[in-house]
């Protein structure tokens, strides 16, 4: 029997357990309205659902059957959530209020196994029976599992939803050795949130090339380069016949002999409309269920949307195809006026692990097209449009893909585009329009800002000025724009800016700092210097947080923010530091730490490197290794062995595990080599002793090079010093990682002195400024060098800017392994349970 007014699934704070909620009791009235059925609680059947309330709401009552123990979440940013730049629950698209305040029965962890077209009833694998008047099926698809020996073994998963995404975070912490079979979006994915949580990961792929289903041989070979960079291993033309190992797998076996080790698969090799349920009913199907122009299954009143969908012989795996037909479905469900679904132009627009590529419509050469191409390799950049009489018909950008909205809409338009010059078909990075305009103000109403969900700017435009949008996050929830993958994000602000004018500096354009409350970062900043509060509990029950307990990713932040408004006030929250900061010491993926003494510039002493050797070998230390930072890193340590090390070593923290000023690395300089123009060693030293400990929103790293030559690698680096006839270049804002980024120059100074005053300056400028997480390659790539330079270069503001920076100093704790040794509280704690690694520590 049908259960009327009852909300079923997972709570919504928790991503383990089942715990039920009950919900909605839905009006009397209901049972007058017609009944509609939604069997999939993914992207694409509730998004079309969210269409059908916003054209006729209340015209439903309305049940929807998920497969899964979650709300409606975005599948796109699981990878995110692998990387560790996302949590679970940032991912949901609809949380359990939405369907509670929709009046929405929502069942959770049931599949749906049948559907009787003749009594119009859907069943369920727990027995619910649930009568409709019409049907969307929008049960997506199924990951493609190879069908070779030993695929059943422990360790062998797909990457298709949130289990497996635990499943994978939990292997990271025991295990080493990762393969993923598959060099499509997906398997990459999953292979760079798998070499984030530490682990050595190979990519298996049958083809000669990576993504051949996007990117010609020129663009995949670009980016098979830019993730060897980044620690990606890759066996190319290799097909996998069997799964070696006894009840867990150990490794894989080629059809060419050779073997490979592994402690995890991960299966990536492609998806499958899944079409079970309407084959178990009788419902037409091909490769995927059977629609029409008006997604009109062959039972009636059965409809189908999304993965699980074969439309005119095609199925579609990306998300704005699935939109558009959800549109044209809300539509002529609710009985409104609406074009027939002819089909999608398929583009799509990634970021591959920090990599920027776009692939539209026909990308590989034939004998009937004509190539426009752009290949700079000193910039790592690959353009190619494809032209068949006189029209776009394809298109591969890699590395810049700022013509890749311009090029879509020439698609869709059919423009002749034989008479235009080449160079505006290909144009290089797109300046600001004349006059200071922006270059969004030039874009044409019907141009596409959102790719995935089809929003236009004509459509955000309207939006912001006629219901008062004032956020990107109304601009989000109004319009949909930059809900999906989130690339547009920039742009919409953009827009939002220009539109709002002076507006915008009285309500500028904020995103919150978590899921826990509506405030953003400033104003969470401003509320605790207007009413000094000093405590994160202080903060989230005065600022009425949603979640009184906050979360991972707001209470390190808020905890931050105390710090850096009230540094002789602020009372250190350590529960809210993150784990690796809690315990003084990198976590490792198996509980063990990490110690990485300081060695002030690099340098150290016979004396030092004796304490050093001693101790590893007391404590049976697995590893010593030299760091990138011109440290010793003792590796493998055991939590109740930390204290013990801190103490008998004698040497300060080297803060490798904290979200502080790191390491400040340095050449030879003067003293020894024949090229040094200044004394890199004595500054490097001078600045770290200076600014150690010293808190910051992200990890900061500092090199100083003695001469032009550039050593100590100070381009990439958060703030880099380079030694020049007569004295110092100052550069800021590189970042050698995931998405590397060089410096760019902030001043030249005379003197050592000089130089320790812009570094705080600017140090204090980042502090104040920057959100909590943001490296200051992304704070300066948001802000502009130019704000940055005007604050550090004035001198008002900078003596302001010295002298907080001075006021933080003095308020810091020197040595927190000495501060931890010393206080037994802190001592004791080193007992416990370690915690679980948080990914991005």
């Amino acid at each position: 029997m049908r259960h009327l007014g009852t909300l079923r699934g997972a709570a919504a704070l928790g991503l383990s357990g089942l715990a039920l909620a009950e919900g909605v009791n839905k009006e009397d009235s209901s049972m007058a309205k017609e009944r509609l059925v939604l069997v999939g609680n993914g992207m694409a059947g509730v998004r079309c659902l969210e269409e059908i309330l916003k054209l006729a709401p209340g015209r439903f009552a309305v049940t929807v059957i998920g497969k899964e123990p979650h709300p409606n979440y975005n599948r796109i940013l699981l990878s995110s959530v692998l990387a560790g730049d996302a949590d679970f629950r940032e991912i949901y698209l609809n949380d359990w209020d939405w369907y509670r305040q929709n009046g929405i029965e929502l069942y959770t962890g049931h599949t749906a196994t049948r559907v009787d077209t003749e009594t119009r009833v859907v069943f369920t694998d727990k027995g619910l029976a649930v009568p409709y008047d019409k049907l969307i099926l929008a049960t997506g698809s199924l990951p493609v599992i190879l069908p070779i020996p030993g695929v059943d073994k422990e360790g062998v998963i797909a990457f298709r939803t949130i289990e497996d995404c635990q499943t994978m975070m939990a292997a990271a912490k025991v295990f080493r050795k990762a393969v993923v079979i598959g060099g499509g979006l997906l398997g990459l994915e999953a292979a760079r949130g798998l070499l984030n949580l530490g682990m050595e990961v190979t990519v298996v792929h049958l083809m000669p090339t990576l993504m051949e289903r996007q990117l010609d041989p020129t663009a995949a070979r670009l980016l098979q380069q830019a993730l060897e960079a980044q620690g990606m291993r890759f066996l190319l033309e290799k097909q996998t016949v069997e799964l070696l190992g006894g009840d867990r797998v150990t490794g894989l076996r080629f059809a060419d002999g050779t073997t490979e080790p592994a402690d995890l698969v991960v299966m990536a090799v492609g998806i499958k409309p899944n079409i079970d349920l309407a084959k178990a009913s009788g419902i037409a199907t091909g490769r995927g269920i059977l629609v029409d122009d008006f997604l009109r299954t062959s039972a009636p009143g059965v409809y189908a949307v999304g993965e699980c969908v074969e439309h005119r012989g095609v199925t579609y795996g990306l998300v704005a195809p699935l939109y558009e037909q959800g549109a044209v479905l809300a539509r002529h469900l609710v009985g409104l006026p609406t074009a027939p679904y002819k089909g999608s132009v398929v583009y799509t627009k990634l970021k591959v692990s920090g990599v920027d590529v776009f692939s539209a419509g026909q990308f590989l050469d034939s004998p009937d097209t004509r190539a426009v191409r752009v290949h700079d390799e000193l910039a790592g950049v690959y353009k190619k449009v494809l032209i068949k009489d006189g029209r776009i018909v394809g298109a591969v950008l890699f590395g810049d893909t700022s013509d890749s909205r311009r090029i879509v809409q020439l698609m869709k338009d059919g423009t002749d585009v034989s008479a235009l010059p080449r160079a505006e078909l290909l144009p290089g990075p797109a300046p600001a329009a004349a006059g200071g305009v922006p270059l969004v103000a030039t874009l044409a109403d019907d141009e596409i800002i959102c790719g995935c969900n089809g929003v236009t700017k004509g459509t955000i435009v309207k939006a912001i000025l006629e219901q008062g949008l004032t956020t990107v996050a109304e601009v989000r929830a109004y319009t949909n724009a930059s809900r999906s993958c989130g690339g547009c994000k920039g742009l919409v602000a953009q827009l939002l800016e220009y539109v709002l004018g002076e507006k915008a500096a009285a309500a500028p354009a904020k995103e919150p700092i978590c899921g826990c409350t509506d405030l953003s970062r400033d104003e969470v900043v401003a509320a605790i210097r207007e009413k000094h509060l000093t405590h994160v509990r202080e903060v989230m029950h005065v600022l009425g947080w949603k979640n009184p307990e906050g979360c991972s990713k707001c209470r390190p932040a808020v905890n931050y923010y105390i710090s850096m408004v009230w540094p002789e006030e602020h009372v250190d929250d350590r529960a809210s530091r993150i784990p690796n900061e809690r315990y003084l010491a990198n976590l490792q993926k198996d509980g063990s730490f990490s110690v990485v003494p300081r060695m002030y510039g690099g340098v150290t002493s016979p004396a030092e490197l004796k304490r050093i050797a001693e101790v590893a070998e007391k404590y049976g230390v697995p590893m010593v290794k030299i760091t990138g930072g011109q440290r010793i890193d003792l590796l493998g340590v055991k939590k109740e062995d930390l204290p013990r090390i801190w103490e008998e070593l004698g040497m300060p923290s080297g803060s490798a595990y904290a979200k502080a000023v790191r390491t400040v690395k340095s050449c030879v300089g003067t003293d020894f080599c024949r090229f040094g123009t200044q004394n890199s060693i004595q500054m490097a030293i001078d600045i770290e002793r200076k600014f150690q400990n010293l808190d910051t929103p992200a990890k900061v790293k500092m090199a100083v090079s003695g001469c032009p030559r550039n050593c100590a690698e100070t381009c990439t680096k958060d703030f880099g010093v380079v030694g020049v006839e007569g004295g110092w270049e100052i550069w800021v804002g590189g970042n050698g990682g995931v998405n590397p980024r060089l410096t760019d120059l902030l001043c030249k100074v005379k003197t050592a002195e000089e130089v320790l005053e812009m570094c705080s300056a600017f140090l204090q400028y980042y502090r104040e400024n920057a959100n909590w997480n943001e490296r200051t390659s992304e704070f300066i790539k948001r802000v502009g060098i130019e704000t940055v330079r005007k604050a550090v270069l004035d001198p008002e503001t900078r003596r302001g800017l010295v002298e907080r920076m001075e006021r933080a100093l003095a308020a810091r704790i020197r040595d927190p392994w000495e501060h931890a040794v010393q206080n037994q509280a802190i001592r004791a704690t080193f007992a416990d349970v370690v915690p679980a690694p948080v990914v991005g520590d």
